[in-house]
């Protein structure tokens, strides 16, 4: 049966995580045909501190279980990546002085998701220990990264073990207009249909 997680308590969305994740279908990726083992898990974006709050109670969990969590904020990767680049200061600096376009044009060049974030979330994979990967952050680093750009240039990294994307918005999929991300519920963040909702599979 499938879940409805706007009728689920956080501590129901907790258990059918929870079910899920550490269950030896999913970790083996059973059932997916030939698609990509990335599963979005969306959430009312008002919910967004509870969330936060379940997801360290999910890792903490799960690794009790045995099961190995590599956490991927795209927030804290971005800044480490402007760090790494010693560009952070220099944006600092800027931010005060240039449009939001300028910036978010700026942030876009150099947080670009092929050239720079794919490349950096797949050495943090390859130098991690993990059966499972959580990617969260999406909504603080909208608009100058788009969670579909993410999911695309990871296809061909991350898809060794299952990929959970923790996403403040709506999944939705229709004959119409196939499968749309909509941050925030709002925001078309375009189209993504390799991704299954997680609250559409079963423990």
């Amino acid at each position: 049966m499938n879940a409805d997680t706007r009728k689920m308590s956080i501590q129901e969305t907790f258990q059918h995580l929870f079910n899920v994740i550490s269950g030896t279908r999913f970790l083996n990726k059973q059932g997916l045909g030939n698609e990509v083992p990335f599963f979005i898990c969306p959430y009312e974006p008002e919910k967004a501190v509870e969330m936060e709050r379940l997801q360290r109670q999910l890792v903490n969990r799960l690794e009790q279980s045995g099961v190995r969590v590599l956490e991927i904020n795209l927030y804290d990767l971005s800044i480490e990546i402007l760090k790494g680049r010693e560009i952070w200061e220099q944006i600092l600096e800027l931010e005060g002085s240039v449009t939001k376009d300028e910036l978010k044009e700026l942030l876009q060049g150099v947080l670009d998701p092929e050239a720079h974030l794919a490349p950096a979330i797949a050495n943090k994979l390859a130098t991690h220990e993990f059966d499972v990967l959580f990617l969260c952050g999406v909504g603080e680093v909208f608009p100058y990264i788009r969670s579909h750009n993410v999911l695309n240039n990871l296809q061909s990294t991350a898809k060794e073990k299952p990929t959970v994307m923790f996403f403040p918005g709506a999944y939705t999929h229709s004959l119409e207009s196939g499968a749309s991300l909509d941050l925030f519920g709002k925001l078309h963040d375009d189209k993504y249909y390799r991704a299954f909702n997680i609250f559409h599979c079963e423990a």
